[in-house]
């Protein structure tokens, strides 16, 4: 490599590695010193996959199902998601209309190459995922956020939303119920959203990966809303809804007219995801609904333990999320009176109280916000609040 040759490009040097990983890394540091650390920072399911997914998986390996499948993924699949989506909205997709990923992320790269051009903007109500505006980025588009505001519940303004359009907006982005807040839209929420849709026509990007962590409220999707099939694009994941997230199976619900350019966008950044991991998702769809039902329980289980145990800390607010696994916990009144950035309270409490959280700066989060993930054992939520507690008072409070 020649002298002063750069080694990367500029959008490669751009990208953070985030502040998830950052936050991680520490903590792993700190537990090879001989501490002992609570994993609240990252959203990644305790539960084991379900038990007919892994036997159909291994199923395909000992057929020899080893090798590349449709772009759009096998068939059998395909037709799974479209019929368990159909029973649960009321709609009436096919397995043509579905392109399975290698996971989410693919899902949202897809999606974002296929529907931006260079310059075009997307809306997203704050706070949300941090990989929708770097992907945006390397697709040429441009994140326009929406600010919501925890008083309000972190929940978007039909009048904000018809006011942030410009001209170059292209794309509205959901993600209900929301990673990192728990809030989840009700119906007048997403007919707002649709009707600005329609009225600029304007594009909808569904983010549904938590579609079945809900606990209050019915089960809705903005693609079931009258005219609103045609210009949304839904992207899900066996991910969080099976505990499978080292399976890489994702998938998006398409237009018929937009699945084209969607595979080729797909076919030239993955090609296909892992054979014998469709398989065993297919069955997942077709088998293990009472093993999702027993995982969501055991998460509201936990959602409540540890709300419960939060409230009894001097100088964080919260809302009990909806859905999702996260808590956004508001923590401005203890920045205020320590003097602190949410960055620098979330080091503190990993090395004062050996519990990992991540700031809110990251998710765009408005204010000092700390985001807590609760897919952890009760007991171990319960520990976690009560260390939380201990640590604050024993710096005096407020």
């Amino acid at each position: 490599m020649t002298e002063g040759m750069p080694i990367g490009s500029r959008m490669a040097g751009a990208l953070s590695v985030g502040g998830i990983r950052e936050i991680m890394a520490r903590a792993e540091a700190l537990e090879r010193s001989g501490r002992h650390v609570i994993h609240l920072e990252i959203g990644r399911p305790d539960y084991d996959s379900p038990p007919c997914a892994k036997r159909a998986a291994a199923r395909a390996l000992e057929e020899g199902r080893v090798h590349y499948t449709e772009n759009a993924g096998i068939p059998e699949l395909r037709r799974a998601i479209a019929e368990d989506r159909n029973r649960r909205y009321g709609t009436g997709v096919t397995g043509d209309d579905i392109v399975v990923t290698a996971g989410a992320t693919e899902a949202l790269a897809t999606a974002f190459l296929t529907l931006l051009d260079p310059g075009d903007e997307v809306i997203v109500p704050t706070p949300f995922f941090p990989a929708y505006s770097l992907q945006a980025a390397l697709a040429g588009g441009v994140v326009r956020e929406l600010p919501c505001r925890f008083e309000e519940g972190f929940r978007p303004s039909a009048a904000a939303l018809e006011a942030a359009v410009t001209p170059r907006t292209r794309l509205l982005l959901l993600n209900s119920p929301n990673n990192p807040s728990g809030t989840v839209l009700n119906r007048s929420e997403l007919e707002a959203v649709a009707d600005v849709a329609r009225r600029h026509d304007l594009w909808v990007l569904s983010d549904e990966c938590y579609e079945r962590f809900l606990y209050e409220g019915e089960p809705l999707t903005v693609s079931a809303l009258p005219d609103m099939a045609r210009r949304t694009v839904v992207v899900s994941a066996a991910s969080k809804t099976f505990s499978m997230t080292g399976w890489r199976v994702g998938w998006l619900v398409l237009p018929p007219e937009v699945r084209p350019y969607m595979n080729k966008c797909h076919q030239h950044l993955t090609s296909c995801a892992a054979s014998f991991a469709q398989f065993g998702v297919a069955e997942a769809l077709r088998s293990a609904e009472g093993d999702v039902r027993r995982m969501i329980e055991g998460y509201r289980e936990r959602r409540d333990v540890f709300a419960d145990g939060l409230g009894r800390v001097e100088g964080v607010d919260l809302h009990v999320p909806q859905g999702a696994f996260y808590v956004l916990l508001h923590v401005g009144r203890l920045t205020k009176a320590w003097g602190l950035t949410a960055a620098e309270l979330a080091g503190w409490l990993l090395e004062e109280a050996g519990v990992a959280s991540v700031p809110g700066e990251p998710f765009r989060a408005p204010g000092d916000f700390l985001r807590m993930a609760f897919c952890r054992p009760a007991d171990e939520l319960r520990e976690a609040a009560r260390r939380i507690e201990r640590a604050v008072r024993s710096r005096g409070g407020l």
